[in-house]
């Protein structure tokens, strides 16, 4: 009895570990380069990047896009533009509208706001695990602490970030592949804040042709 118990013990261990060998293997596919940032802060602890992981996905892993109305969309995408114009002559100030229109979209497709900055960020890491780094350098390079090249690097990263964020969901066909393009599109609109209402824009949407060019 007390060898049959050893053995079974001994199976039930190996099972374990092969399964919290399985889960890391998944989470880290999943999570991609967000995996090694909680693996380094965890000092290489891999059980605890995996639990911390694990309840990211517990967390905010039922989270659905929210559908956005056509003229929201193209409310964000009007002053994505104008931000990017303006990236040549303000970039610091550029970063920073950018940065607010992520946070603003992100809270518009159904995910926890930007003044939960934790829950914000974990809950998008989840869904968008290889933008997320993106963002937290476009919030850095909007404060100042990186220099020209590393700002123009972090707008790059913001616009895929903000086209994943505002791209339709997939099954919802209405308008897709039409709210990018530069044709008809009313710059005269006001934009929006985080809770849809408008506001004056915060930047002057002139076109600049060598502001689209640098990005």
């Amino acid at each position: 009895m007390a060898v049959a118990a050893v053995i079974a013990g001994t199976a039930y261990a190996s099972l374990a570990k092969r399964g919290a060998g399985n889960r890391g293997v998944s989470l880290r596919r999943r999570f991609g380069p967000e995996y090694d940032r909680v693996l380094a802060r965890h000092s290489g602890d891999s059980k605890a990047a995996d639990h911390e992981l694990s309840e990211r996905v517990r967390r905010y892993g039922t989270i659905e896009a929210h559908p956005l109305p056509p003229h929201v969309r193209e409310q964000y995408v009007t002053r994505w533009a104008a931000a990017q114009e303006r990236f040549v002559e303000s970039p610091q100030e550029a970063l920073a509208e950018a940065e607010r229109l992520l946070a603003g979209l992100a809270q518009a497709r159904g995910f926890p706001g930007p003044e939960r900055p934790d829950e914000h960020v974990d809950a998008l890491s989840v869904h968008h695990a290889h933008h997320v780094e993106g963002y937290r350098r476009v919030h850095a390079a909007a404060a100042g602490l990186s220099g020209t090249e590393e700002m123009r690097e972090a707008m790059l990263q913001a616009r895929a970030f903000f086209d994943a964020l505002a791209a339709e969901p997939t099954g919802r066909t209405a308008g897709a592949g039409k709210h990018f393009g530069r044709k008809g599109r009313d710059r005269t609109h006001r934009p929006l804040t985080h809770d849809g209402h408008a506001r004056r824009p915060l930047l002057s949407p002139r076109g600049n042709a060598k502001g689209r060019e640098a990005l």
